[in-house]
């Protein structure tokens, strides 16, 4: 049974937008009936997605384009004001955009650098080696909670969708090349008991499903999209990417 969401009138923010989970999490607003921000670094690929959401847009509804930095106070501050100018409110914002930097570990010489790199994008805006990623996440589980108690009386409701192993260009921007990314796929397809890795859709709808009113009842809530990878306690080790 396909499950359908209204969010017609409703104005969706969702950082990382240009690709990856974040274009699939825009397009399925856009479908939904809601206007959507698109943001991201490259141009043409906001460009891009924000055509499809206009493609898939059941009632016209409009698609911001907003070339950001996350990284930059200054950016986020025009996203956010040029959001407010357009549309006049943002209803749905969806902390999407996140980095990880490939290759460097303690001993390399721009650790540190990597290191704050990877958790201004990924803490800053909502690692040489996954350490700044996997700290920078937990973190955001906690400020979930968080921010869940502290806006729950404002009638603002704060949730997290934790992925597994989803298909997108991370591993590339990581510096991976694409038989080895694929590799890294393949990999975790074999082991997760749902027998495949995950997809972009597969974390839209999740996000989807946080952001309307029959998860109304949730908040400050970390909802697993993971295909099974902690219920089968499946660990990632990076030498498999080198053979």
């Amino acid at each position: 049974m396909s499950v359908t969401y209204n969010f017609a009138g409703k104005v969706a923010l969702i950082t990382g937008s240009s690709s990856g989970i974040g274009a699939a999490t825009a397009i399925l607003f856009a479908k939904s009936g809601a206007n959507v921000v698109i943001t991201g670094r490259n141009a043409e690929r906001v460009s891009e997605v924000a055509k499809q959401c206009l493609d898939v847009s059941p009632d016209g509804s409009k698609a911001l384009e907003v070339v950001a930095d996350v990284t930059s106070d200054e950016d986020l501050q025009r996203l956010v004001d040029t959001t407010i100018k357009t549309f006049g409110k943002i209803d749905i914002l969806v902390n999407n955009a996140g980095a990880v930097a490939g290759g460097a570990g303690l001993s390399d010489n721009n650790y540190i650098n990597g290191f704050r790199q990877v958790l201004k994008m990924n803490l800053d805006s909502c690692a040489p080696n996954l350490s700044a990623y996997c700290m920078s996440k937990s973190a955001l589980d906690m400020f979930t909670k968080c921010m869940a108690a502290e806006l729950g009386p404002k009638g603002i409701r704060v949730n997290n969708v934790n992925p597994g192993a989803v298909k997108t260009n991370l591993p590339q921007a990581a510096g991976l090349s694409d038989e080895i990314a694929q590799t890294f796929y393949d990999m975790y397809g074999k082991l997760y008991p749902v027998g495949r890795y995950g997809l972009a859709q597969d974390i839209a709808h999740a996000i989807v499903f946080l952001a309307s009113d029959e998860s109304s009842f949730m908040t400050g809530t970390t909802l697993l999209a993971d295909g099974g990878h902690l219920a089968a306690n499946v660990a990632f080790n990076p030498a498999n990417l080198k053979k």
